[in-house]
Formats: structure tokens, sequence, C-alpha cells
């Protein structure tokens, strides 16, 4: 069954109408209903259209947290050949809430890494809703360091409302783990390519996406922090999450006109939710076209250009 996001009313009664019909054809062959179901299916098929292409920031901060937009394990299966899991920061633990493995991409070897969020109830708590602690930075420098010692290109697919503020992880370090992380995506001597899938949530999300490249799903979101939190800190009210989300330029479209990102991967109408393989499809080839870009440069040139990166935003607005 469809989920169905608030603004998305007029879309979900067109879709109930639909299934009303089929339900009564199949009841009773003797209703001809095919023309009706066609005519409702088309003007969903509009209205959703219509709709989408003029999505508000907050409107697309729900897209980007839907529950059935494809996760880090939807992209790995689709995207990644022999995908071999690597677990364990090799201090601490293994924290569920960043997956990191690695694999082949149409046809290179490759290290990737990724916040994995879960898609029931079983797994958002196995994977923390992916708001990774501690030791799932220090498993991402782990696998950074290796890909480094072995030439392997780096992807990093970023989904998170941000790092985990829990008491354990902080007496851990969580600070100075995302600070790390951070560092050591910029020191890698190997091309790395980052996409935020769903949500970039603050430092959480930076500490895997300080990449050469840094694409963006065209209804994801990447900021400093959450609507809800900004509307906290600066009215003390969550509820104006809203007016926080449209000051705040969140959105890939905002962020491409700022620099802040590389690229807009286009999403199905309606979101990636109804469209998973057409979306991990297209940010494949992104991806591809990214890494072809990125041959031939050398380790010291690869580490220079990701910093002159960072270093530049901002600069010219």
């Amino acid at each position: 069954m469809q989920t169905y996001l608030e603004f998305e009313k007029q879309i979900a009664d067109l879709d109930g109408k639909v299934r009303e019909l089929r339900t009564m054809g199949e009841a009773d062959d003797a209703v001809k209903i095919d023309d009706e179901v066609a005519k409702l299916e088309a003007k969903s098929q509009t209205a959703l259209s219509d709709l989408y292409k003029k999505l508000d920031p907050w409107q697309k901060t729900q897209v980007a947290r839907h529950p059935d937009r494809p996760h880090f394990k939807d992209y790995a299966a689709a995207m990644i050949e022999d995908f071999q899991t690597l677990a364990g920061d090799r201090a601490y633990a293994d924290d569920h809430a960043i997956q990191t493995g690695i694999g082949r991409f149409r046809g290179r070897s490759v290290a990737v890494i990724g916040h994995e969020k879960g898609h029931d109830t079983q797994s958002r708590l196995k994977h923390n809703f992916g708001m990774a602690r501690p030791e799932g930075y220090r498993k991402s420098m782990r696998i950074m360091e290796m890909a480094e010692r072995f030439n392997l290109p780096v992807i990093t697919l970023v989904d998170t409302a941000g790092a985990y503020p829990g008491i354990g992880a902080e007496e851990r370090g969580q600070a100075e783990a995302i600070a790390r992380s951070t560092e050591a995506c910029l020191n890698l001597k190997v091309p790395m390519i980052s996409v935020i899938i769903g949500e970039g949530g603050s430092g959480g999300a930076i500490a895997i996406a300080a990449a050469s490249r840094v694409f963006m799903l065209e209804h994801s979101i990447y900021s400093v922090i959450s609507p809800e939190g900004a509307a906290s800190i600066l009215w003390r009210d969550a509820t104006r999450a809203q007016e926080a989300a449209t000051s705040m330029k969140i959105t890939a479209q905002d962020l491409k006109r700022l620099g802040i990102i590389d690229g807009i991967i286009s999403e199905p109408v309606g979101g990636a939710h109804r469209g998973s393989s057409d979306v991990i499809d297209a940010t494949s080839d992104m991806i591809e076209d990214a890494l072809k870009e990125l041959d031939g440069k050398s380790g010291d040139e690869l580490r220079a250009e990701r910093r002159q990166k960072f270093l530049a935003i901002g600069r010219n607005l």
C-alpha cells in the first residue's frame, strides 16, 4: 500500500477511487469501469506531476524523509556486485547506522560507505534510524584508509538526520570522531563521490561527504541542522519548522546555486519511492561519469582539489 504524505491528499483520494473501481470490476464483470479507471489514473498522474513541480522546502523535507524512499541497502544491492560487508571499528564496536563494504561498481573495484535508516520498526531500531555513534565514523575512517591503501575509489551514500546525540556517544568522543572522519575524507588520495539520497543532516552527514564530487537527489535535503531544530533554537517553537526550512536554503536546487554541491540527480515524478530502480540507475550513471572525470589524476591532485573545493565554498557569494 502506497504511503501518502500530508500534502498529497488529493492524490490519495484519486488513487483510492481507482482501487474502489477495480474492486467493483473484480466483483461484477458486467460493470465496465476500464474507461473511468483510465481517466482517474490520468487525472492522478497529472495532479502528481503538477504538485511536484512546485514543492516548497518543507514539502521536499517530507519527501526526503518518506519511509518508502530507497535506502543504502537498496542502492548497494542494485549498484554493487559481489558486495562484501565490512564491520567494526577495531576499537569498540560495530555501529549499524553506517554500513561499509567493498565490491564492484560497473566493473570497477570500490569501497562503499553509507547511512542505513531501516525500513520497518525492527530494522530502524537496529540501525538507530540512521544516526551513527562514534564507532560508525571510526569504522568509516578504517574503510577509507583501506581504500587508499588498495587504490579503491570511495562511494558514500548519505541519509541521516544527524549523528546520534546520546550520552554514551558523547562520552566516547562523538565530536572528535566526526572531525576525524571529515579530515580523513579531505586527506584521501583516491577519488571520492558522495550522494545525498535522503537527508544530509549536520556533521553526521559531512563526516562522510567531504568528497571530490557531491551530488544530491532532486528532493533530498542537506543542512547544518534540521528545520525542527533550527525552529526550536531560533523561536523556541518546533512547530515553525516549515518557516525555518524555507529560510535555511536546504534543497538541492538552493545548494547547487550556492555552489555547495556539484549536481542534481532527477527523481521520478512523485519522488524516488515511486520509481526506485529508475533513481538508482540515474545515481549510478552520475557516479560513473564523475569517476571517469577523476580518472588519471594523481593522489596529490585529488587531495588538493578536494581541499580547495571546500575552502572555496561561500567565497563568491
